[in-house]
Parts: C-alpha cells; sequence; structure tokens
C-alpha cells in the first residue's frame, strides 16, 4: 500500500491564491488540498470535517485576523500551521509574531507576478509541507513567561566564536539560544534560512530580547564579542579575516542545497578561518543543510553542538549531522547556551595551558 497523502486545508481570502495553492499541493504526489476557506471563521468547521494534516493560513484576511485565529488554533487544537505573508516590512514583523504563536514555517508570496512567482516556489512548498507535516506543533510562547536566565560567563578569548545553523522553527530556537547569553558573549554567526525582507526585521526583534547586539550583518564589518550577526535573507554569510580581526564577508553566489542563505557555506568558512577558535551549533531545521559543513568544523578542532530530537521542530538538518560524525555534543534546546558559554571557558582555558 502508498502512504497515506498529507491532507492540507488553505485558508486565504484570495480566490487565486487558493487556486494557485490546489494546484500546485495536488501537483505534488504525497499530498492534496481536501478543502479550501476564504477566511478563519469558514476553517473552523473545515477543521473538523477534515481532520488535515498541514494548515496554511493568510497572515490578514478579513472577518477574523489571522494572528487571532492562530493564537485560538495553537490554544484549543495545535496543529502545524504553514503561514502565507507578503513580501513587506509589516508582512515580516506579522510572520514573525505568528512564528512565536506556534505556526512552523512561513512562506512569503511574491510581490509580482503572483501566478508566475507562486509557480517557481512550486518544490519550496512541497518541501514546506512536508516539513510542516512531520513537525511537533508547539504551544506559543507564554506572554507571562519571564525573560530566561543570564548565563554566567567567566572570562573568554575575543577569539572564540559561536556559529549557528537553522531552519524550520529555527526563528525561536535562534532566540532561546541567544536570550541567555551575557554581554561578554563571544561573538555569533547565524544562517537562518529565510527570504529577504525579514531577515532585518528578525534582528531588529531579537535586539530587543537579548543581552547582546543583534544586527543583520553587513560585508566588511568588524566581528565584535557581545554581538550576533545574521545572514541577510537571499544572501550567503561568510566568516572572513582582516589582519588580526574577524569580518563579515557577504557572497550572493548560487544556492547550496538550494538554500541561499546556506549554513554549509557558513560552517565551512569557519573551518577555514576560525578553526579551532570556532563553536559550531545545528539548530532545529528539514534536510542537510549544515550536516557536511559542520563535519569541517570538527575537523579543523571546533567544538560542535546539535539540538535534540526532542526539543526540534523538525530534527532533520541535526540527525543528518550526528549521522556524519560531526556531532561532539546533543544537547536540548534550553540547554544550548550553558553549554556553549562552558565550551567557549574551557577551550581557552585549555588553549592558555
Amino acid at each position: 500500500m502508498s502512504a497515506a497523502k498529507i491532507k492540507v486545508l488553505c485558508v486565504d481570502d484570495s480566490a487565486l491564491i487558493r487556486d494557485l495553492m490546489t494546484e500546485i499541493i495536488n501537483s505534488h504526489a504525497d499530498m492534496e488540498v481536501v478543502a479550501v476557506a476564504p477566511d478563519p471563521l469558514a476553517a473552523r468547521d473545515l477543521i473538523k470535517q477534515h481532520n488535515p494534516d498541514v494548515l496554511t493560513l493568510d497572515v490578514e484576511m478579513p472577518r477574523m485576523d489571522g494572528l487571532d485565529f492562530l493564537e485560538r488554533l495553537m490554544r484549543l487544537r495545535p496543529m502545524p500551521v504553514l503561514m502565507v505573508s507578503s513580501l513587506t516590512q509589516a508582512g515580516s514583523e506579522v510572520t514573525l509574531r505568528a512564528l512565536e504563536l506556534g505556526a512552523v514555517d512561513f512562506l512569503a508570496k511574491p510581490s509580482l507576478g503572483i501566478r508566475s512567482g507562486m509557480m517557481e516556489y512550486g518544490e519550496l512548498i512541497g518541501d514546506k509541507i512536508r516539513a510542516a507535516a512531520r513537525s511537533r506543533p508547539r504551544q506559543a510562547r507564554r506572554k507571562d513567561k519571564p525573560a530566561p536566565k543570564a548565563v554566567e560567563a567567566p572570562m573568554i578569548s575575543s577569539e572564540k566564536l559561536l556559529i549557528i545553523g537553522a531552519s524550520t522553527g529555527g526563528t525561536e530556537a535562534i532566540r532561546s539560544v541567544l536570550e541567555p547569553l551575557p554581554p561578554n558573549s563571544p561573538a555569533v554567526l547565524i544562517t537562518q534560512h529565510m527570504p529577504g525582507g525579514f531577515t532585518r526585521s528578525f534582528a531588529e526583534r531579537l535586539d530587543k530580547l537579548c543581552r547582546i547586539t543583534v544586527k543583520e550583518a553587513q560585508e566588511g564589518e568588524r566581528i565584535l564579542p557581545g554581538h550576533a550577526y545574521i545572514a541577510p535573507g537571499d544572501t550567503h554569510l561568510k566568516l572572513g579575516r582582516s589582519g588580526a580581526n574577524y569580518v563579515v564577508k557577504l557572497d550572493d553566489g548560487a544556492p547550496v542545497n538550494r538554500h541561499r542563505p546556506s549554513v554549509d557555506v557558513l560552517f565551512h568558512s569557519a573551518a577555514q578561518v576560525a578553526g579551532r577558535n570556532a563553536i559550531g551549533v545545528l539548530l532545529t531545521g528539514m534536510g542537510k543543510d549544515g550536516a557536511a559543513g559542520l563535519l569541517e568544523m570538527k575537523k579543523a578542532g571546533a567544538r560542535t553542538v546539535a539540538q535534540n530530537e526532542a526539543s526540534c521542530v523538525v530534527f532533520g538538518m541535526p540527525r543528518e549531522a550526528v549521522a556524519l560524525g560531526g556531532v561532539d555534543d546533543v544537547v536540548s534546546l534550553e540547554d544550548i547556551a550553558p553549554r556553549l558559554m562552558k565550551l567557549a571557558a574551557d577551550s581557552g582555558r585549555a588553549q592558555r595551558v
């Protein structure tokens, strides 16, 4: 018997988007659209009727706001939700809030040429729906939940670097890693699979929440302790060196593992430039991007950490890295920040001995 198809319910006030999503999803042999709805109120009955595996949800809709619906849904009937967002500043901020509320991932609508643009996303939409179907729905982060306690950090060499890669589920995972870091944390370089137009909002949101400074990376800037640099959407982030200083290198070359930015690109550059001064971290995500690069970092003397399966939204990239032999420690998400500070301090002492 063939495996059951992934059942998808599409909620969007645009009839064109509903038709295009249906056409694209049904073109994949392992999934099908079981129903469409023009708004969340219509979707409620269809969820009960069809019990879909994945819900695609427009952010801005009449009768009930997409975020309000998502918040209620994740409280009453948690399920994998893929947000469909516009490529605007406002759209990116709302989408990040949706991920905070429990959405698994998001898809950005093309701003021009809707039909041709959506059809070009065909494989990406299929990948995101598969990842969502395999994901663990999670409750929204409670508003009254206190900020995580800062991790204590002894004297750490300014040569130390934290190199982080993530994909599906990564925005909240990255937040969980960065929030506890102290102001004297080693510098952090981050590649999160994300399109252009979203990474600046992502960095600004994290900067307000964290004790370290978080920003979108800029070509040639010096990499400083107590700062985190996020790869701009659609651009590879690399670690470079200028004299005694680490610097940001940006590259608009071809996608790697179908991604730009690619985690492997960042990890390979860290292996070459920083060697044993780097600590590599691979967080939640579908696919294998970052697995080979993490192994290269380990071979170059870096310590390497992967998020464990129980705390991942999708245990894909970390699983591949473990299978390749590129991981020293497999750690739950809440324990990653303290582990990184300990590794940074211990490796610094080892090099001074």
